[in-house]
């Protein structure tokens, strides 16, 4: 699975009238179109930050998705009213998923509320490869998904992805820590700590 990570910087005291209105039109109208809506969140440290995830089966898919949604009536309709919510949304990582976000019912479970799920992201000057994958599958890491870098070009420049990052994510929900040997030379750590909307498949 492709999957995108991204993170939307808002506009002052906003972000809630972007959550309702992404929640309530966003959603099916892009799962209608082959692409998942893995989960969306609050950042529990950045207040004027939205995050979230959408997955694809394969490239293509993503092209072919990203056209037709962005193309469609439904982003023309509520489109606007979503990007005068933003002051960035150009904060993305492109990932290729070795365990996929797990999906559960949107709609129904009150454990959402007091969830809280980490989101780690480790940084390399080089490609993660094989030994470090190994290492990590090796670690009591508690991980509900892993994806790393996916160095595909971006067919939907409409839409910006990070370049020339070398990432390595995990998601886990108790939030644990693990220490990277120094031989892997992981040069900077990101810890999202997010908590889901009331429609997000993950938490």
């Amino acid at each position: 699975m492709i999957v995108e990570l991204r993170r939307y910087t808002l506009r002052p005291g906003r972000r809630d009238e972007l959550i309702e209105l992404f929640d309530r039109e966003f959603i099916a109208s892009q799962e209608a179109l082959g692409m998942a809506v893995l989960g969306q969140f609050r950042d529990l440290d950045r207040p004027d930050m939205f995050v979230w995830f959408r997955g694809f089966p394969d490239m293509a898919a993503r092209s072919r998705g990203l056209r037709e949604f962005y193309g469609g009536p439904v982003w023309k309709q509520h489109g606007p009213a979503a990007n005068a919510t933003m002051l960035d949304s150009d904060d993305v990582l492109l990932l290729r998923a070795t365990v996929p976000p797990p999906a559960s019912p949107r709609d129904g479970d009150d454990r959402r509320e007091a969830a809280v799920v980490t989101a780690t992201i480790w940084y390399a000057d080089r490609p993660f490869d094989e030994a470090f994958a190994q290492w990590f599958a090796d670690q009591d890491s508690g991980a509900v998904a892993v994806l790393s870098t996916e160095y595909a070009e971006n067919d939907f420049p409409a839409l910006p992805v990070r370049e020339g990052e070398h990432a390595f994510v995990w998601l886990t929900r108790d939030g644990r820590e693990i220490d990277v040997p120094a031989r892997f030379a992981v040069t900077r750590t990101e810890r999202l700590r997010l908590t889901p909307t009331t429609r997000s498949a993950l938490y």
